[in-house]
């Protein structure tokens, strides 16, 4: 068992000269002992030598840059993992992507927390929508999708995927785009947290093939009652609650997948405030 402290008999691990106990270096690199510990046990911060009778860890000054750079890391939250790719990089290059890659992860996490503080100010400010509500009658089309089983958690990822590999087929085939991108989301989805999804971009004609996850498919139509909702996509359920209110009010809901329709998206603008999305409710058409 490995254990902390003493001076005698030290037999080195690696490196050479005098070395430092643990609560000596936890000082110089102000993380505590027990993270060091743990750093030890995973394989990520191994001590400069270890006594062989009392199985003491031992630490070299130099080890310091490493252990700071630990510890600032962890700040960020990076994952154990990640950091040893940080850690053992072969050159400066390999190291500074693995760093910038988990910076970009942060960035789009701090963008996603903010539209969801601004989201929550809004609910308190105006708890209740007065938004405008008409019923539709959409069209059968064609389009170019993507389909799989998502999760509420990573669907926000899943969609910006996805619509980045349809908009390059879109490119590649030279379809004709007929009408703004488009989500369908099914009953399981929102029961389970996790069920099918469908991301589409509307098509005149179909092309013959298409490369990759993008599929050719048709889209039904049906009546719908449809909102238009403005602003960040964390707060499209807000306009689902009083869509789906006026529509249980009216007696009138149908069965379905509820279908969004991204008019202005990321693909137009940047500003997630400026977002204009329709939602469209399914509705019994006998009614």
């Amino acid at each position: 068992m490995v254990q902390d402290g003493g001076v005698s008999g030290v037999s080195g691990v690696s490196g050479t000269g005098a070395t430092l106990s643990i609560g000596e270096f936890s000082k110089l690199t102000h993380l505590s002992v027990k993270a060091l510990r743990h750093y030890h046990e995973v394989g990520l911060l191994v001590p400069a030598a270890i006594d062989r009778g009392s199985r003491y860890r031992r630490y070299e000054a130099a080890q310091a840059r490493d252990a700071q750079l630990i510890r600032r890391l962890r700040a960020l939250d990076m994952p154990i993992e990640s950091i040893r790719v940080v850690t053992t990089a072969a050159d400066g290059v390999a190291r500074d992507e693995a760093i910038s890659e988990h910076l970009s992860r942060m960035e789009g996490e701090l963008v996603r927390t903010q539209q969801v503080v601004a989201s929550l100010r809004s609910l308190l400010a105006e708890p209740q929508l007065d938004i405008g509500i008409e019923r539709r009658r959409l069209d059968d089309l064609s389009a170019l999708a993507i389909r799989a089983d998502v999760s509420r958690r990573h669907v926000d990822s899943w969609c910006g995927a996805a619509f980045g590999e349809l908009w390059s087929a879109v490119n590649d085939t030279g379809a004709e785009v007929s009408g703004p991108g488009g989500g369908l989301f099914s009953a399981a989805f929102f029961a389970d947290d996790d069920g099918p999804v469908v991301a589409y971009i509307p098509v005149t004609s179909a092309p013959s093939s298409v490369p990759g996850r993008p599929e050719v498919v048709e889209v039904s139509g049906g009546d719908v009652l449809v909102a238009t909702h403005v602003g960040p996509f964390a707060d499209l359920d807000r306009t689902y609650a009083v869509l789906g209110a006026t529509a249980s009010d009216l007696g009138i809901a149908g069965d379905g997948a509820i279908r969004e329709l991204y008019v202005v998206g990321p693909d137009v603008i940047d500003d997630p405030f400026r977002f204009r999305s329709e939602v469209c409710w399914p509705v019994d058409a006998s009614a």
